[in-house]
């Protein structure tokens, strides 16, 4: 007959992956819900200022943060809702960036942005979501579910790539329309050499941060095969 752990086993896939979707939707919601909230708030100052809604869309979507929290958004809806599914999304180094992403954001916001504005009732609500929540849970989510392993030290270099673009494109905006979504971007004050020697900072602290998610990807990875090969190990079962 069959022994424990070949029934045990499958139960605890089972249960893990139903805690994967469940902790998915939680933080997914949180974020859709900040979303929602902070592109109303920018619509409607887009409004107030005699500016047109798409202009308000075009403010929205030019913030690394937004742009961020979305993505992962996205991502865990997906995961939600089609858990085994295997998108570009969903791939684990994707996934890995976005966890690199996001705490810089975090970071940032709280060293540099945070005293900058004082959000009040559910906008101070929305803030606080998408700087602090979202930047502790997603890479606390990326610990917990993601597969280990599967990273290069090569990831580091290729997730500079999105910074890298959108500070292009910031950049080409400022010089069109003479706006920047931060101030250590922002070309009119500080210049392009200044905003150059910020650019080389901040894309060294991506590297650094996607360095240790490499690190701590292969670290865990041992311990992770060791607990796959427990669990697949033949049971000691009466036939």
């Amino acid at each position: 007959m069959y022994g424990v752990s070949e029934i045990v086993a499958p139960v605890k896939t089972l249960r893990a992956l139903e805690l994967k979707r469940v902790c998915a939707a939680a933080i997914a919601s949180l974020a859709w819900f900040a979303l929602v909230v902070q592109v109303y708030f920018d619509i409607s100052d887009a409004l107030a200022n005699n500016l047109s809604v798409t202009n308000g869309l075009v403010q929205y979507f030019s913030f690394f943060t937004i742009q961020t929290n979305m993505l992962i958004a996205l991502i865990l809806t997906v995961s939600f809702a089609r858990p085994q599914a295997e998108p570009f999304l969903m791939r684990p180094s994707v996934n890995s960036a976005l966890a690199n992403y996001i705490v810089i954001v975090g970071v940032v916001y709280a060293l540099l942005l945070r005293h900058l504005w004082d959000p009040q009732g559910l906008q101070f609500v929305a803030d606080r979501v998408l700087h602090d929540a979202i930047p502790a849970l997603y890479p606390l989510y990326w610990l917990v579910f993601h597969p280990k392993g599967r990273l290069r030290w090569i990831d580091p270099v290729i997730w500079l790539i999105y910074p890298i673009v959108y500070f292009a494109y910031i950049l080409l905006r400022g010089a069109v329309f003479g706006i920047y979504p931060y101030p250590f971007v922002d070309v009119i004050r500080l210049g392009y050499s200044g905003v150059a020697i910020n650019a080389m900072f901040f894309l060294a602290a991506f590297f650094a941060l996607g360095v240790f998610f490499a690190g701590v990807d292969r670290a865990l990875a041992g311990r992770e095969r060791r607990l796959l090969a427990g669990l697949a190990e033949p049971p000691n079962s009466d036939k």
